[in-house]
């Protein structure tokens, strides 16, 4: 059963494998999916079964997704969901070490570039949504003056509202609740920078 916990990665060994670019995709299709065969997983990658199959077992070798309970009758189907209900990943778990902040930096700069390819995709792809999809999407850049501290809070409020969103969905879909439902991916960065 899946934790409904967000997973705090604080070893390299578990960040290297969740920052493989094929496992970093499989972990999203799973995460968006909730439980899904190698096979399903395979066709939305374009990759051999063989090697996803590989892949999700390396996942699960670091408990970032675990065996669900089997959605057929086909018992040769092994179906899998994320072991929790996300990853955190925090630059204090990785500081003091020169591998351990490489590895952090390495994963960082791989999520960021496949976040972007998602966002790039959903550019090339607006002139196809509706409307009144193209009237919700959007995005919006806002430069302040915060103290850490500050910019902390705002991260946790912003989290706070996004998973408030996310189970509100979740469970409409659960119950049935599909019409007009659609995967929305929402980035929110939060950085310090000067000029």
């Amino acid at each position: 059963m899946a934790s409904k916990e967000n997973r705090r990665i604080t070893d390299v060994g578990t960040l290297k494998a969740l920052a493989h670019p094929l496992r970093a995709d499989l972990y999203r299709l799973l995460c968006v999916e909730n439980v899904a065969t190698a096979s399903r997983l395979a066709e939305h990658v374009d990759e051999a079964v063989s090697l996803v199959s590989y892949h999700l077992r390396k996942l699960a070798e670091h408990g970032l997704i675990e065996q669900a309970e089997p959605q057929t009758g086909d018992a040769r189907e092994r179906w899998w969901q994320p072991s929790s209900d996300g990853v955190s990943i925090r630059d204090e778990d990785f500081r003091g070490e020169p591998a351990k902040a490489a590895a952090h930096l390495a994963a960082a700069r791989l999520f960021h570039e496949q976040r972007a390819d998602l966002y790039r995709r959903h550019l090339d792809e607006r002139p196809t949504w509706s409307a009144e999809w193209a009237a919700a999407s959007g995005d919006s850049e806002a430069l302040m003056r915060l103290t850490a501290p500050e910019l902390e809070r705002l991260r946790e409020e912003l989290t706070e509202v996004v998973r408030k969103y996310d189970e509100k969905g979740r469970a409409a879909a659960a119950s049935g609740d599909t019409e007009g439902r659609e995967n929305v991916a929402l980035y929110v960065y939060g950085f310090p920078f000067r000029v």
